[in-house]
């Protein structure tokens, strides 16, 4: 068990240590991805026409392997922790854009008409009105963005130690230790997991009206509720 925790000195981080970098290299570039894909969706929420192509751009953005990225990048940032983080905030726009709109999308007309007669404009309506219902929605699609953001960092292991965990992968081929790479890949599977009950607990946190269990919603809350299956079509 002691060699299961036994760390290479060349990868300069302890277990906890590869944790912490695994987080903030996953978790910043999914916040940052969100921060973009709300303004993003707001406008293509405003003018449809644009939904197709913005949608046809990020999922042409998904497609591109991580190592073309960090190629192009590292000129630029090197092999710093950016070069990894700035592919993965581009990703998860694929899950988070199409999570937000259809979540906006899904607010009653007759809402909407109660918050402009009320005086809100397209903004303040936008924020305290159509968001705040679309949490369901928004949440179902961080939900598949961490999970993919937390299993993506290990690639940074191509430019050097910005894999984090995924550097012991690495590390097990190098030195014939097989349990490095069994604790990158069960510390990774814990971490998503864990991040995955957060976010469900942030849901029922923000949607007190959903359900809790095996109780069925009011028709009210049905409507407005969005599926992960619906988040990530």
């Amino acid at each position: 068990m002691t060699g299961f925790f036994d760390i290479p000195s060349d990868l300069q981080h302890s277990w906890t240590g590869l944790i912490g970098l695994h987080m903030r290299e996953a978790l910043l570039p999914v916040a940052a991805g969100l921060l973009l894909a709300l303004p993003i969706a707001q406008l293509c929420g405003r003018f449809r026409w644009l939904y197709p192509p913005v949608l046809g751009m990020t999922t042409v953005l998904y497609a591109v392997p991580s190592l073309a990225f960090f190629v192009v990048l590292i000129d630029y940032t090197g092999q710093t922790e950016l070069t990894v983080m700035i592919p993965l905030a581009l990703y998860s726009l694929v899950v988070l854009v199409p999570a937000i709109v259809d979540g906006v999308r899904s607010v009653p007309d007759e809402t909407l008409a109660a918050a402009t007669a009320m005086g809100f404009g397209p903004v303040r309506r936008y924020l305290q009105v159509q968001l705040p219902i679309a949490a369901p929605a928004i949440i179902a699609g961080l939900r598949v963005a961490t999970a993919s953001s937390i299993s993506l960092v290990s690639v940074g292991a191509l430019i050097g130690n910005q894999g984090a965990l995924g550097n012991l992968l690495a590390a097990a081929q190098k030195y014939d230790r097989p349990e490095l790479a069994v604790n990158a890949v069960v510390t990774m599977a814990v971490l998503a997991i864990l991040c995955d009950a957060l976010l469900v607990g942030l849901r029922m946190l923000l949607t007190p009206w959903m359900p809790r269990g095996g109780t069925r919603p009011k028709p009210a809350a049905r409507r407005a509720e969005i599926t992960p299956e619906g988040a990530v079509r």
